[in-house]
């Protein structure tokens, strides 16, 4: 197979995983796998995959910071922070009953992080109110976290394809 030919296999194989990173699936992660691929048969400069890493990684500490902040600028605890962690874990495996195959996931996934949240903080405070603020608070960073990670998958996915076209 010569090089162009798998360089537009690999971004044609990379153009889906970037669907797969507002979920919270490893998306990033599969792109740069294959990436690393491309690093193998040093079609991709070995110091350029490293710093996609590097990304990635700062993606998903970001995501994390994100979550953390808006669960305690809305006024939630450790535990509705991990509930709502838990929560869009389990949205996004269940989904939500809608024929679109990628939104019903990340609708779930939204969803879930909400009831988790609110679930948690309702249990801890007995107060339907301050459930509903950490819980729309958390829903506000999960959503934020989404896009930040995603703007990292699509520079991961702009930086490799260059990377593999030009010589």
């Amino acid at each position: 197979m010569d090089t162009q030919a798998l360089a537009a296999l690999l971004v044609l194989l990379m153009i889906p995983c970037l669907f797969l990173i507002p979920l919270g699936l490893t998306g990033a992660w599969i792109m740069l796998g294959l990436l690393g691929l491309a690093v193998w048969i040093e079609a991709v400069a070995w110091w350029l995959w490293l710093i996609l890493i590097a990304i990635a990684g700062a993606a998903e500490v970001a995501e994390f910071f994100i979550v953390r902040r808006a669960n305690r600028t809305y006024g939630g605890s450790r535990r509705a922070f991990w509930g709502a962690i838990l929560g869009g874990t389990v949205g996004v495996l269940v989904g939500i009953p809608v024929p679109i195959p990628v939104v019903a996931p990340l609708l779930g996934g939204l969803a879930g992080t909400f009831l988790g949240a609110a679930l948690v903080t309702y249990r801890e405070t007995r107060h339907m109110r301050s459930a509903g603020r950490v819980a729309w608070g958390t829903l506000i960073g999960r959503a934020f976290a989404a896009a930040a990670k995603t703007a990292a998958g699509v520079v991961i996915l702009v930086v490799g394809a260059t990377a593999l076209f030009l010589p």
